[in-house]
């Protein structure tokens, strides 16, 4: 049986434990056995993007160590964080060839959830079941970063008795963006009022994301709005049975 490695990342572990539990439900359910290094810590994307390059490779260092000591594909609900592992940790250690290269075999074994599913393992219907009216927001990093556009989409449009619309300007950013939403708040509160807006312009009750960071931007403007509507990972939608 092939094993992988769940990386859960940071917002996940803290406000969405469910969104795990969820991926572990859907790996589970494809035929996959799943460990969880207990280890794992952020990854260090938020020093990254503040600058903090030497708090960064600290991180970084510890992550690589924890997951060197497993087997198997490492798979995370976040492109985000995928995106960091796979492009900034070489990069991290470019003026270090031991660990550069410790890095670079770190990044060829990780990979973001839908990715996975669909570009590894080949599968695009995982069984799942949902009812009701879906619309989907690709994240920044996943889409911009990783080149992932068709596979949460595809998984989408195999779940039983789901509808799934299509989002006005999909392709815009929410206004997370990481630490920005806090460096440029009135910047990111027009982004997220402009994408709240596609959604409400729909017939779908839930968003559907494949990041942490955009669910809690977004699910902070439904709060504020007390508009009835909500958000939820992929993961969620894919573990209904």
């Amino acid at each position: 049986m092939r094993t992988v490695q769940l990386f859960i990342t940071c917002l996940t572990d803290t406000f969405y434990p469910g969104t795990g539990q969820a991926m572990l439900n859907v790996l589970q359910r494809v035929g996959i056995a799943v460990e969880f290094p207990k280890a794992q810590t952020c990854c260090g994307q938020p020093a990254f993007n503040a600058g903090l390059r030497s708090q960064a490779q600290q991180m970084a260092r510890h992550m690589i160590q924890t997951f060197e000591a497993t087997r198997g594909d490492i798979v995370a609900p976040s492109g985000s964080c995928v995106h960091m592992i796979r492009h900034h940790y070489p990069a991290l250690f470019e003026e270090d060839e031991r660990w550069r290269a410790r890095a670079q075999a770190l990044a060829e074994r990780t990979f973001e959830f839908s990715e996975y599913l669909v570009d590894v393992l080949g599968i695009v219907d995982v069984g799942a079941h949902w009812e009701g009216t879906l619309t989907y927001h690709p994240s920044c990093h996943l889409l911009r970063g990783l080149g992932i556009r068709e596979q949460p989409l595809e998984l989408l449009r195999h779940v039983r008795g789901a509808r799934l619309v299509e989002l006005p300007h999909a392709e815009e950013c929410c206004g997370f963006g990481g630490i920005f939403s806090v460096t440029m708040p009135e910047l990111s509160r027009e982004m997220l009022q402009r994408k709240l807006q596609a959604f409400f312009s729909t017939p779908a009750e839930t968003l559907v994301v494949a990041d942490s960071g955009c669910r809690l931007h977004l699910e902070g403007g439904l709060l504020y709005r007390n508009a009835p509507r909500r958000i939820l990972h992929l993961a969620e939608v894919l573990a209904g049975d």
